[in-house]
């Protein structure tokens, strides 16, 4: 399959790194508000109202959603039941810097799996590019003093972090595969929304877990509701939408390195919510960043 990076496809795979990056922002402005695999659950159930509206046909006894269950079953549980469930659990214990830094392993992921399982070339660009997007990362999170990095511990959050990037490296190049009918591939509304019918049956059965095991209670009020419904519309129904979008023309390595923009956004608005000028090493790692995008998608 023949992908190529046009300034429109690098425009789509740039909108869900910000909104991802408010995503870990709100995520963790909400979290003594509600449990985090519940929050996952409430965020992909206002999806669900969301896009039923704009595929209404999906639900019929031919559309080929219930037929293709196993496709749709897998990319419902890595995209949408286990993915951010997994980011939510690993704010909890983990600083976002931590997240973020472990997040931007992804071209790493994307890579080793696209290689291991889906018989993908890995060329040295690519891994130059993967050196260059993790250098990026490493002085945004390390403040510009690499110093900053010896000091890092890790912790369990950082353990489900490093699942989660996995479990969406996998899910990336399965988006890749076209494997369900063309009338469900064809409206990018029916496309998320199948996922997002199977994703919330393991999303439910996670969240049944969570509230067995802990003890779980959400806190109802304006600040929760205002944040479910950003979460819902921008990082779920928008970013996946672009996503998709961009994982189909520019390949499931190249947009690999546009989701390691998530943590210098994440730096950003981080630095707008909490009234902080930004500073000359956030130029610094986003030239790194984006000379990783460059160098790994040349031909």
């Amino acid at each position: 399959m023949h992908h190529k990076l046009t300034p429109a496809t690098a425009l789509w795979l740039t909108i869900p790194p910000l909104l991802w990056a408010g995503n870990a922002v709100m995520g963790r402005m909400v979290g003594p508000l509600v449990p985090p695999i519940t929050l996952n659950f409430l965020r992909w159930l206002g999806a669900l109202l969301i896009l039923l509206p704009l595929a209404p046909g999906l639900l019929r006894s031919g559309s080929g959603l219930w037929s293709h269950w196993k496709r749709f079953g897998l990319l419902g549980l890595l995209g949408v039941g286990c993915y951010n469930a997994l980011q939510y659990l690993a704010l909890k214990t983990s600083s976002p810097m931590n997240v973020t830094l472990v997040a931007a392993s992804s071209p790493v992921w994307m890579l080793g799996i696209g290689a291991l399982f889906f018989q993908a070339q890995v060329h040295r660009r690519q891994l130059m590019g993967a050196a260059f997007s993790l250098m990026g990362v490493a002085v945004v999170l390390s403040r510009g003093d690499i110093a900053h990095l010896l000091d890092v511990k890790f912790v369990i959050g950082d353990v489900f972090m490093l699942l989660a990037t996995a479990c969406w490296a996998w899910y990336s190049w399965l988006l890749s595969r076209r494997d369900e009918p063309d009338s469900i591939r064809s409206n990018w509304a029916a496309f998320l929304l199948a996922q997002v019918i199977y994703g919330l049956g393991w999303s439910g059965l996670f969240t049944a877990m969570e509230w067995g095991t802990i003890d779980a209670h959400i806190q109802w009020g304006w600040p929760l509701a205002a944040a479910l419904v950003f979460v819902a519309v921008g990082p779920a129904v928008v970013a996946y939408r672009f996503w998709g979008l961009g994982v189909q023309q520019a390949g499931p390595a190249v947009a690999g390195f546009f989701a390691n923009l998530t943590p210098l956004f994440a730096a950003v608005l981080s630095t707008l919510v909490l009234g902080e000028a930004p500073h000359l090493y956030h130029a610094a790692a986003f030239a790194l960043i984006v000379g990783g995008i460059v160098v790994s998608s040349r031909r």
